[in-house]
């Protein structure tokens, strides 16, 4: 059965050390109370619950799964999520960055998607549960009436009642302009919504008391395509007057699919008949309201592979230690046995390295981006919002494509250190592998994430939002240029950041001659622009490591060898990429679709 255990002192380095989030928050009249110890006492405690609730019980769902009784349309999750789910309410976890007005503890988004890092290594079929929740909260929070803000965050704030986003429907995924479910206005105010729904992450269980779908559909009225489209409020249980909970709503679970991964998360076929409903925020104006929460999601998504990295990393370190296997081609390095660690041997540390470099990688860009988010949602400086709102806006795509690419290249690497042991269930891998493939297409593909980054993030507005990132950077390289013992990782920084530049233009060119060259690039696009923050991240990463690597710390030695091993590695990557950037679209149209 695999093993997880905290990163706790890599999260430290990265809040303290590189971010300074303390000193970043107190500048925020919301968080000017924030101090290290606080941060570091609940996370330490929700390490705990992660490592010591979910995680016995992931091997166990994965096997298990979740049961439907076509009967009753209920679904129970798999031995123990009920349970788990009740400590982690009773614990106050849904409440921790959420607003005091609704009784949330209003901690930093930051120390929140700290949490759900370690809750995604340890279990993250069970933590889309209550991750799914965060979406419908903001949501709501941002776009809800007064009266629906009344009735509905107090509950997703205790954790009481969960969320789900219901878009996808069978005839259409990403494209949502094509929906077709129907809302039909009542004499009262209220909306009779009918239709069908697919791929609804928790959409059924009886972890808690009421689930409160937020659901699209069209008005009779609506004019076709996204522009049509509207966000409404379909609870399990009608909700009364005095916030009691009333009769069954007319949504329910006709199916649950069985997918390749997350077999403990009920992913539910939703039936809408009648169903009653509320609006949220405009007619034909649904989708803004949801992108708050698909945003969120996406950042969400991201975290998920970022936890799956770093535990398959952890099982296959420890694994590599204990088995041995052959001796090394320099000769024997455990000549009191048989054969050597299989870590001895440099493609198994390659496989290692990487996973670890992904992971770091992932923890540093994460950080960062929800720190701005905490600056977007929190600042009192008008221009500061506006710049963290942009470069959030900028990084999500980055976030949801990049690190769940990483996640699933980064479990395969360490699902093959395992060897035949790898692909056995008790041995947990071929899980973590399965469950990483499906956040490469959750909230979004990563092809559409990489089409959102290269059309409208930095094409959009001629890479105004980029060119931002990109002057952070050129000030750290100029800050460190006379910096001998930090070449080699400025270096490799400043060229990638002058090839970024001139690609992004020379694709803006290609693009006003013709559009399609957008989508021709756009996902080799992501991942150059993907590992230029992180070789941004790990330079400075270095900086502090370099400082410290005398103080007899162990930590600042392996992060400046994994720093290295990045630069050495796993950047060159980009010079192919680039490459296939530039040789546009014609190889990929040439063919005639008759040849296919």
């Amino acid at each position: 059965m695999p093993q997880y255990t905290p990163p706790m002192r890599d999260m430290q380095f990265v809040m303290h050390e590189l971010l300074n989030v303390v000193d970043e928050l107190k500048m925020l009249p919301a968080h000017a109370d924030i101090d290290a110890d606080t941060i570091n006492a609940v996370l330490e405690e929700g390490g705990k619950f992660a490592a010591e609730v979910l995680a016995p019980i992931n091997l166990s769902g994965d096997a298990e799964g979740c049961t439907l009784d076509k009967t009753t349309h209920e679904v129970k999750p798999p031995k123990g999520f009920k349970e788990a789910y009740k400590q982690y309410v009773e614990g106050g976890w849904p409440a921790l960055s959420c607003d005091p007005q609704f009784g949330g503890q209003g901690l930093p988004h930051l120390v929140n998607q700290f949490f759900y890092e370690m809750l995604n290594s340890a279990n993250q079929a069970w933590t889309m549960y209550p991750g799914l929740s965060h979406g419908a909260y903001e949501a709501l929070h941002a776009h809800g009436t007064p009266e629906q803000q009344a009735t509905y965050l107090p509950k997703l704030t205790s954790g009481e009642w969960t969320g789900t986003m219901c878009l996808t429907e069978p005839h259409c995924g990403t494209d949502l302009g094509m929906l077709r479910s129907k809302a039909e206005p009542q004499a009262d105010g209220t909306y009779k919504i009918t239709g069908q729904k697919i791929f609804i992450s928790a959409g059924e269980h009886d972890m808690a008391e009421n689930i409160v779908h937020l659901v699209l559909a069209r008005l009779p009225d609506a004019p076709v395509g996204s522009k049509g489209i509207s966000l409404f409020i379909v609870p399990k249980f009608n909700v009364n007057a005095d916030g009691s909970l009333g009769s069954r709503n007319g949504v329910f679970c006709a199916g649950l699919e069985h997918k390749m991964g997350i077999h403990g998360n009920a992913t539910a076929q939703i039936v809408l008949e009648g169903a009653n409903g509320t609006l949220v925020g405009q007619p034909n104006k649904g989708l803004a309201a949801m992108f708050v929460m698909m945003n969120a999601a996406r950042l969400g998504v991201g975290n998920q592979s970022l936890g799956l990295t770093e535990v398959a990393y952890q099982n296959a370190v420890a694994y590599a230690k204990d088995r041995i296997q052959m001796r090394a081609l320099s000769g024997p390095k455990a000549p009191d046995k048989p054969a050597d660690p299989i870590i001895v041997h440099p493609d198994v540390r390659k496989m290692l390295l990487t996973a670890r470099a992904f992971a770091e990688g992932g923890r540093m860009l994460q950080g960062y981006t929800v720190l701005q988010l905490d600056k977007a949602l929190k600042s009192g400086d008008e221009d500061e919002r506006k710049d963290a709102e942009a470069e959030v806006a900028l990084l999500t795509p980055i976030i949801k494509a990049f690190i769940t690419d990483n996640g699933w290249l980064a479990t395969s690497h360490c699902m093959q250190v395992f060897g035949g042991h790898g692909f056995i269930h008790e041995w947990g891998m071929e899980q973590y592998v399965r469950d990483a493939r499906i956040n490469m297409i959750y909230e979004g593909t990563n092809t559409i994430q990489s089409l959102d980054l290269l059309g409208r993030k930095v094409l959009g507005n001629n890479g105004a939002t980029l060119k931002k990132f990109g002057k952070k950077i050129a000030a750290f390289i100029e800050e460190e240029g006379t910096n001998e013992a930090m070449q080699e990782f400025v270096n490799p920084l400043a060229d990638l950041g002058d090839k970024v530049n001139k690609l992004t233009q020379e694709l803006g060119m290609k693009a006003f001659g013709n559009p399609d060259e957008v989508g021709a690039a756009a996902v080799d696009y992501l991942r150059v622009v993907g590992h230029m923050t992180f070789a941004f991240f790990f330079a400075q990463a270095a900086k502090i490591a370099l400082a410290k690597k005398d103080s007899g710390d162990p930590f600042y030695t392996a992060k400046l060898a994994t720093a290295r091993f990045y630069f050495a590695k796993l950047l060159p990557e980009t010079a192919t990429l680039i490459r296939t950037c530039r040789a546009g679209l014609a190889p990929l149209m040439e063919m005639e679709e008759a040849l296919f």
